[in-house]
């Protein structure tokens, strides 16, 4: 599987673009069905040959999901693959350019008071 220890250790943290979307550790394992394991797999056959860099578990719209950012060799930017954690589906794959990342970033940036 592609997806290493370190990423694996820091998954479930606080999401620094997204802060009000991430659930508890402990809330989620209670909730989620589907290990992050097994949502890696179904990442894996839907960006054949991606490395996972990221993923978050998240509750989005009421339902908790798997957010992985992937990168493909030999492509630029990422997909960005959402699993649903309670039936291992993928629910959404988008790929996000470069620029798009950088917008991304930018919208989740906290803002930064003026100087008087």
């Amino acid at each position: 599987m592609a997806l290493d220890t370190a990423v694996r250790k820091t998954a479930f943290e606080q999401s620094s673009r997204d802060p009000g979307t991430l659930v508890a550790n402990t809330a989620v394992a209670e909730e989620a069905k589907i290990t992050e394991a097994t949502a890696a797999e179904a990442v894996l056959k839907a960006v054949p040959g991606g490395v996972i860099q990221s993923v978050e578990l998240e509750k989005e719209d009421g339902k908790f999901i798997y957010s992985y950012d992937v990168k493909t060799s030999g492509k630029s930017g990422i997909d960005e693959v959402h699993v649903d954690a309670m039936t291992g589906a993928v629910v959404g794959n988008v790929h996000e350019t470069p620029a798009d990342e950088k917008k991304e970033a930018a919208k989740a940036a906290p803002a930064r008071p003026k100087k008087p």
